[in-house]
């Protein structure tokens, strides 16, 4: 999907708002999984979903087949601390993999890295934290890892 001149100035206040709530109440705004959707789907070339789309946010064609993405997003402010969670995922819906759109304290994206749906699942139901079983919340670390291990880092690679 790509942005016309329009959506990328709406997309730019948005952002703007977001990073001056913060700075005036030191909370967030709330806005992250929008921009990491519309991110993706930019810099990933993904159809977007309609809001609430069951199981999935995005479509993505490879090699004549559709593929349903899951995108999560998360804001890293600088000095933030390890442990920060990935939204939750309900592996009872149905997708093909989960995309992780980590940003900056501008709301600018660093990296994207997908976990291919097996992975997400077999992590979620290993045995262990509370908040990765009943709420389906894995770290970001974790979710990097299984990304590099098992799927892929997307974005920046070679070819974006």
């Amino acid at each position: 999907m790509a942005l016309d001149k329009e959506e990328k100035a709406l997309l730019a206040e948005a952002k703007d708002l977001a990073k001056r709530y913060r700075k005036r109440y030191n909370r967030p705004l709330g806005i992250t999984g929008e921009v990491a959707e519309l991110e993706a789907a930019h810099l990933l070339h993904l159809n977007l979903m309609p809001a609430r789309q069951p199981g999935y946010d995005a479509i993505e064609t490879v090699e004549g087949v559709e593929r349903h993405i899951q995108i999560k997003g998360r804001c890293r402010l600088e000095g933030c601390k390890r442990g920060q969670r990935v939204g939750s995922i309900d592996i009872k819906k149905e997708f093909d993999a989960v995309l992780l759109v980590l940003l900056d304290e501008n709301y600018e994206t660093q990296s994207i890295y997908e976990a291919p749906y097996d992975e997400v699942k077999k992590a979620l139901l290993a045995d262990g934290s509370k908040a990765r079983n009943e709420r389906g919340s894995l770290s970001v670390e974790k979710f990097i890892s299984i990304s590099k291990r098992n799927g892929k880092v997307r974005w920046p690679c070679a070819t974006a």
